[in-house]
């Protein structure tokens, strides 16, 4: 049974657990800012902008990894936007809908990609000239709608397993960049489902 006492000695306690700035330190805890030295280290190497020194991945290779994933989305955009206007046949009107609006997202995918690299100090890569090589998926035309649609699933799929791979690579080395993938990879996979869904209904 708790008394007043007890109480007061409770009141004392969570006081004293306190830390001068107002945040709480559990018992066992040791974490502490070095704030003086954070602010120094901010001032210094201005041009790398959100890349600072506690930055542990290999710059290059996440920005070459990225413009390879931009490429991706682009030419996902692409074949999309063709399968769109190209949809024919009376089942085609809201398969070419679901088309447009996965085009949309991905575009969205690769406006996020490409801010990523220009935040990591990279340049985003829109060449046409490299889209095709740089891509993971394939940009394929199609005929049918049952084939646009197990293209757009074939590519969906590609995405997946390569978004996974990029988020396992990338570990807590770069938790800004896999939290981004992460959220891209939540995406692509609801495109995957949506064109199962689409073929099991052909």
């Amino acid at each position: 049974m708790h008394t007043a006492k007890h109480a007061k000695q409770h009141a004392k306690q969570a006081k004293h657990a306190m830390t001068g700035n107002g945040h709480s330190q559990h018992a066992g805890e040791d974490f502490e800012i070095d704030v003086r030295a954070l602010r120094e280290r901010a001032r210094e190497h201005l041009d790398e902008g959100a890349v600072t020194e506690d930055y542990r991945a290999d710059r290059d290779a996440v920005v070459h990894m990225l413009n390879d994933a931009l490429a991706t989305e682009l030419v996902c955009v692409l074949r999309y936007k063709r399968h769109h206007f190209m949809a024919t046949g009376i089942h085609s009107e809201p398969v070419a809908a679901e088309f447009a609006e996965h085009a949309t997202q991905e575009q969205d995918h690769a406006d996020r990609i490409a801010a990523r690299i220009v935040q990591l100090g990279g340049e985003p890569d829109f060449s046409p000239d490299s889209l095709s090589s740089r891509s993971h998926a394939e940009y394929v035309t199609c005929k049918t709608l049952r084939d646009m649609i197990r293209e757009n699933l074939v590519a969906e799929r590609i995405a997946i397993e390569s978004y996974r791979e990029m988020i396992h690579y990338l570990g807590d080395r770069d938790t800004t960049t896999r939290r981004l993938l992460e959220e891209i990879l939540a995406v692509e996979e609801e495109h995957a489902d949506d064109m199962r869904d689409l073929l099991d209904r052909e």
